[in-house]
């Protein structure tokens, strides 16, 4: 287990997020109070339905609330343009989807490389970062192969590898062992101690797999769109 720090750079407070349908209005999100941690593991474990995408996507700047904060490093994500949030997004924040969102015709190492494009970082730097990240989460030989060629496992690991190459400060992971089994889903989360360890990244996942919940610095159990407990 990481020391987790005493300060948080991601607080929540207060924050509502509600939907508008045919049938009404529907409120995912009531009212949460939460911080991450820096250099630490944090999951947001609950059933389906129980607003963590929801709450994860407003971390990420890819959602706004309709009411409360949402602070990264004492910015409110909430009150930046979409311009700004690209920024950060790009630079300060990696995702890690269930759908693995890689490009077909690249290879590992080219998925990886991309983020570093995106993110400005100096080409004199691909080289070694595509190297290291790809190193952490053990691809090293399978680097130079497409991801149809790849286990679903393995193409989650390029996707954890991407998401880290531009040394965000938070990692972002929307149930990324939804699709694995149990013994791959393990090392997945092996992968992120080590990033956290490793890194200093901090990672935020959701999960319902109360297999996982014991590997945790810290872990919130959201019902109903509310955390009851930490």
């Amino acid at each position: 287990m990481a020391q987790v720090k005493d300060e948080s750079f991601l607080e929540v407070r207060n924050v509502h997020r509600s939907f508008w349908s045919g049938g009404g209005r529907v409120d995912v999100l009531r009212g949460i109070d939460m911080s991450v941690p820096s250099g630490a593991l944090t999951m947001l474990r609950g059933r389906s339905g129980s607003g963590k995408t929801t709450l994860l996507n407003l971390l990420g700047g890819l959602d706004r609330p309709s009411a409360g904060e949402v602070l990264f490093k004492n910015r409110a994500l909430h009150q930046w343009s979409d311009r700004q949030l690209t920024v950060i997004r790009r630079q300060e924040i990696g995702y890690i989807f269930q759908s693995y969102a890689l490009l077909p015709l690249l290879t590992a190492w080219e998925n990886v490389e991309l983020s570093l494009r995106m993110a400005g970082t100096s080409r004199t730097q691909w080289k070694e970062r595509v190297a290291r990240c790809l190193e952490l989460v053990g691809l090293t030989k399978r680097m130079h192969h497409r991801p149809s060629e790849l286990s679903g496992g393995e193409q989650q690991r390029v996707a954890i590898a991407k998401a880290m190459a531009h040394r965000p400060h938070l990692l972002l992971a929307d149930e990324p062992t939804a699709e694995l089994d149990s013994q791959m889903a393990a090392h997945i989360i092996a992968i992120f101690r080590d990033i956290v360890e490793a890194e200093g990244i901090a990672i935020c996942m959701t999960t319902h797999d109360s297999t996982l919940w014991g590997a945790a610095d810290v872990v919130y159990q959201m019902v109903d769109g509310r955390i009851v407990t930490q």
